[in-house]
């Protein structure tokens, strides 16, 4: 925290991904002005942008109007281009959706139609030819291939996007919160900290705590599900390729699936288990009264409301928190994950989901608010760290530089 008073044109409450690529793309457009992100925490990527699965995704599960599939497919392009830039590794793995069953067989049409709406490169192919492309896969009648997606290491990739940044001119203030209110008819920071034209609030999982300082957001409340991995050497399991089943039509969670690491292990998850803390990666720490406050508001909506059977979905997670009930149902993808002798541990993350509360529905699209100079990021779950540069972009364009030019 700065004992004086910092003057800068932009200031971003949070460093993780979003924040980050926030960064690169205000510098990119603004040669020359001075950007500062804050962040709470004592280094870069200690939350959702660092606990991800690391999957650059392709972009065909989501419906062609939405901002996902806006940002994903070209994400996925930039991450490439970042990656290579700064020598992190990428591995062009790709990915096999199977269907369990008929119903989900059916399902197939729509995702594959997505993908083709979104400009995704994506193949329908019949069961028999499966084994080709992984042969310890499982299937109902056809699968979606996806060649584009692709694997990275999250904690490698967030750091090349500070260099990035830093580069740019970019500074990080580590261990340092903010508090904002409004004076003057001006979004600032508590004693004025900082004193910034623009502020940008994009502290991920704690987003929603900072907007509703100055009493934006309040229609939401934040819902954290904590998903657990469990992996083991590739060795063991020896897929080419991931394998993912086809998605809850409601539900904003793609199931137990297989993915790959670049460091060769194979991974099993995630589950999808509601808590009561943002931080609460264990459920001996982590809690916070606040955050139990505004979990039970969005559990309690979600049942009132029709959109989501909350009741569902924890029948169906919490089981999984069993590593034989998670291999059992893993196995509906591949047979021979049974058969693996040992399975260890993934360090865990949380995917802060927003709740529209009047409604009980779970935002399954990026959300983002303005309200005087300041602008807040919501909601920005998966795909949201593969499609960060391209979002990243956008709500320059579309909030600071327009409003900059008195557009807005």
């Amino acid at each position: 925290m700065p004992k004086e008073r910092v003057k800068c044109d932009l200031l971003i409450i949070g460093a993780g991904i979003i924040g980050i690529s926030i960064g690169i793309a205000y510098l990119n457009a603004n040669p020359g002005k001075k950007v500062i992100s804050v962040d709470k925490e004592n280094e870069i990527g200690k939350h959702a942008t660092g606990r991800n699965s690391g999957v650059l995704h392709a972009g065909f599960y989501y419906s062609s109007e939405s901002l996902k599939a806006k940002f994903c497919r070209e994400g996925n392009i930039q991450l490439h281009k970042i990656a290579k830039k700064y020598g992190v590794p990428i591995r062009e793995f790709g990915k096999v959706v199977v269907s369990r069953n008929i119903e989900e067989d059916s399902r197939l049409d729509l995702l594959f139609k997505r993908g083709l709406q979104n400009g995704v490169e994506l193949e329908l192919l019949d069961e028999s030819l499966l084994k080709k492309y992984e042969p310890l896969a499982r299937t109902t009648n056809r699968f979606l291939w996806s060649p584009t997606t692709a694997v990275s290491d999250p904690q490698k990739i967030i750091r090349a996007l500070q260099t990035e940044f830093q580069s740019l001119g970019g500074r990080i203030d580590f261990d340092t919160k903010i508090k904002l209110v409004v004076t003057s008819g001006m979004v600032r920071t508590l004693n004025d900290t900082y004193e910034a034209e623009f502020i940008v609030n994009a502290a991920g999982g704690q987003a929603d705590r900072i907007s509703r300082q100055i009493n934006v957001g309040l229609e939401y409340a934040m819902l954290p599900f904590m998903g657990v991995y469990r992996v083991t050497d590739r060795s063991e399991l020896p897929l080419q390729r991931l394998v993912y089943p086809v998605p809850h039509p409601v539900n904003p969670f793609l199931g137990v699936h297989f993915t790959l690491t670049v460091d060769g292990l194979v991974k099993i998850g995630p589950t999808a288990i509601p808590l009561f803390g943002r931080e609460q990666y264990s459920f001996r720490e982590g809690w916070s009264l606040s955050d139990s406050i505004q979990a039970i508001k969005g559990s309690v909506a979600l049942m009132r409301g029709e959109s989501h059977n909350f009741g569902a979905i924890l029948k169906s997670e919490w089981p999984k928190i069993v590593l034989k009930q998670l291999v059992r149902e893993s196995t509906e993808l591949v047979s021979g994950a049974r058969d693996v002798k040992r399975w260890e541990k993934k360090p865990p993350g949380i995917r802060a989901q927003l709740v529209h509360l009047p409604s009980g529905k779970l935002e399954q699209d990026f959300v983002v608010k303005q309200y005087l100079n300041s602008v807040h990021v919501l909601n920005a779950v998966s795909p949201g760290w593969t499609s960060a540069l391209p979002f990243g972009k956008w709500i320059v364009e579309e909030y600071l530089t327009r409003r900059a030019s008195g557009v807005i």
